[in-house]
C-alpha cells in the first residue's frame, strides 16, 4: 500500500518555531514576547488563524505553533512591527531557534491508507468567500 500525498500550499500551513533557551530568564522573555506578538499578529496579519505555545520548563524549550490559511499568509508576518522587533531578541539572549513550515498533504485517510475521497483541509471554510 502506498500513501497518496496531495501537497497543496493553498490549503493551510502550520508554522512551528522552536526556542531552546539557555536560562529560565530567557525562556520567560520568549513566553512574554509571544503573548504580546500574538495579539498584534491577529490584528495585522492576513490569513492568520491562531497559535498555541508549548513550554517545557525543565528543558527550557518553547514551541510556537501557528495556523495559516495558505502559504502567502505566512509572509504577512513581515507586516507586523512587534514580530519584526521580537525576531531579533532570541539571538541577543543566546537562544537557539529553528523553524519549519508544514504544508497540507491531504485527508488523513489518503495519507495514512491511500484510500478515501479527497476532502477539504480542516483549515478551509465551507464557503471560501471570507
Amino acid at each position: 500500500m502506498s500513501p497518496a500525498f496531495d501537497i497543496d500550499p493553498t490549503r493551510g500551513q502550520v508554522m512551528i518555531t522552536r526556542f531552546e533557551c539557555p536560562s529560565f530568564f530567557a525562556m520567560v522573555v520568549v513566553v512574554v514576547l509571544h503573548a504580546r506578538i500574538k495579539r498584534q499578529v491577529a490584528q495585522l496579519a492576513e490569513g492568520y488563524l491562531g497559535a498555541v505555545m508549548l513550554r517545557d520548563w525543565r528543558a527550557r524549550t518553547v514551541l510556537s505553533m501557528s495556523l495559516w490559511r495558505d502559504l502567502d499568509s505566512v509572509y504577512s508576518m513581515g507586516s507586523v512591527p512587534r514580530h519584526i522587533y521580537a525576531s531579533r531578541v532570541p539571538h541577543r539572549l543566546g537562544i537557539n531557534t529553528r523553524a519549519g513550515v508544514f504544508c497540507y498533504a491531504g485527508d488523513w485517510r489518503q495519507v495514512m491508507f491511500g484510500a478515501g475521497q479527497p476532502k477539504p483541509s480542516p483549515l478551509e471554510f465551507p464557503t471560501d468567500d471570507r
